[in-house]
């Protein structure tokens, strides 16, 4: 079976693995964090606010925690290229950490540690390609991609859908703007923005080092420049973007103004998103006419629903959608699959 790491067990880090315990698409192996304390790191894996208990619990002894059907290493280093993943046979890293000095140093790990491929959960640049399933998995190429890069959750939900716009309609252009629930770097109380993916850096933009609590933030979004990397018909002169950090816990959700190129009716649209729906090979796209709110879509595996009692189009050209996407937990099972999906053309 697949060999899996983990480095960096936070938030994603944590979702990854708990979703792999129900899909059971490879085998954890080996975790890397730089929490020293590993009682922590076990407690915070067995009780989660958002999404419950773990119906088995792990503990801990030593350098390893385990539970009844498995034992795993855990290292504590700070940079990807210094665990030894060699020693314990892994395959492919999923790097969670957040950190791009991690991203910089992953081929060094690859070439040090024997590992197959690195998968990223974020999207930089620096990176051999960009990946979101249901918008451009045919285009990996494991002779030249190493590095490979998740995406984030907002183009996680964007890209497919607005792939399926551009294929059937065409998109002349547009403007989406997100709202995202707090992230675990905001404060509780105003202060500096401080920077997780190059810690010790403060952002400039000040607003978002106000409270996270009582406030909507509004802030720019790296949504349409993710997007755009794995959408070949679209960029962002034609789609601007904007976003909302919410006093939300979880549940991310778009609102997307589009003008078409082909004249379009609601119909059209709606039978075009259904008809992907009823045939898709992961869990991408989902319709909803529910009357739903943000945390009913809580552990939604989809990497959007697609709220229906919003969808409109306006007089044959101007189109209207909303998306729900659980943040954490509908890209954390795109992750899984995309590791899987990888693993699947590496014994091609």
């Amino acid at each position: 079976m697949l060999k899996v790491g983990i480095n960096g067990f936070g938030r994603i880090g944590r979702a990854v693995f708990r979703s792999n315990i129900n899909k059971k698409a490879f085998k954890v192996v080996a975790i890397n964090d730089i929490n020293p304390d590993l009682g922590n790191i076990v407690y915070q894996l067995n009780y989660d606010t958002l999404y419950d208990k773990l119906e088995e619990k792990f503990h801990f002894e030593k350098d390893y925690m385990y539970s009844d059907h498995c034992h795993i290493k855990v290292f504590h280093e700070r940079n990807i290229d210094e665990v030894d993943w060699k020693s314990c046979d892994v395959d492919i890293v999923i790097d969670a950490s957040g950190v791009l000095s991690n991203v910089l140093r992953a081929k060094k790990a690859i070439e040090k540690q024997n590992i197959k491929k690195i998968v990223v959960t974020h999207s930089p640049n620096e990176v051999d390609f960009t990946m979101v399933l249901g918008a451009n998995e045919d285009r990996l190429d494991l002779s030249k991609h190493d590095v490979i890069s998740s995406s984030i959750c907002d183009a996680t939900a964007l890209a497919p859908v607005l792939k399926l716009i551009s294929d059937n309609f065409g998109i002349r252009s547009g403007y989406v703007t997100t709202l995202h629930p707090w992230l675990n770097y905001q404060n509780l109380m105003d202060g500096p923005a401080s920077s997780w993916s190059v810690p010790g850096e403060i952002y400039h933009h000040y607003a978002l080092g106000r409270s996270a609590i009582g406030n909507m933030i509004p802030k720019p979004t790296s949504a349409m420049a993710a997007t755009c990397k794995v959408v070949a018909d679209i960029d962002e002169s034609i789609i601007g973007s904007f976003s909302y950090r919410t006093p939300t816990c979880i549940v991310g959700s778009a609102d997307i103004t589009l003008n078409l190129k082909n004249k379009a009716t609601k119909e059209q649209v709606l039978e075009v998103l259904h008809n992907y729906e009823n045939n898709q090979k992961w869990d991408i796209v989902h319709n909803n006419i529910e009357p739903l709110v943000s945390l009913d879509f809580k552990k939604s595996e989809f990497s959007a629903v697609v709220d229906n009692r919003w969808t409109e189009v306006i007089q044959d050209e101007v189109l209207k959608l909303v998306l729900w996407y659980d943040n954490e937990w509908g890209y954390s099972t795109r992750v899984v699959e995309q590791v899987a999906y990888i693993s699947s053309k590496l014994e091609k």
